[in-house]
């Protein structure tokens, strides 16, 4: 992958020093670090997004079951995992 890109960034000058001499504690380039938390960012989104979008068919599909009448009351539920306690203890 080429390095064709150039981006500026405004941060507190604190940030930066401290920055600067973390990477260059780990013998690492900033740009470096900064372009692999760049991609670990970019990744976690990714994820997040995809997990949304998991969560969100789950619970659709969820409700069309309780639509269409093949829900279990949450009384019912109440009731059979409080037999299944009783009954382990």
């Amino acid at each position: 992958m080429g390095l064709d890109a150039v981006f500026t960034l405004k941060l507190d000058e604190g940030l930066r020093d401290d920055f600067m001499a973390e990477a260059a504690a780990a013998h690492r380039p900033a740009s470096q670090v900064a372009r692999e938390l760049m991609r670990e960012y970019v990744e976690s989104q990714r994820r997040a997004r995809e997990y949304e979008a998991f969560l969100a068919e789950k619970v659709s599909a969820a409700r069309a079951s309780l639509r269409a009448g093949e829900g279990i009351d949450n009384a019912e539920v109440d009731a059979k995992y409080a037999a299944r306690r009783a009954s382990a203890a």
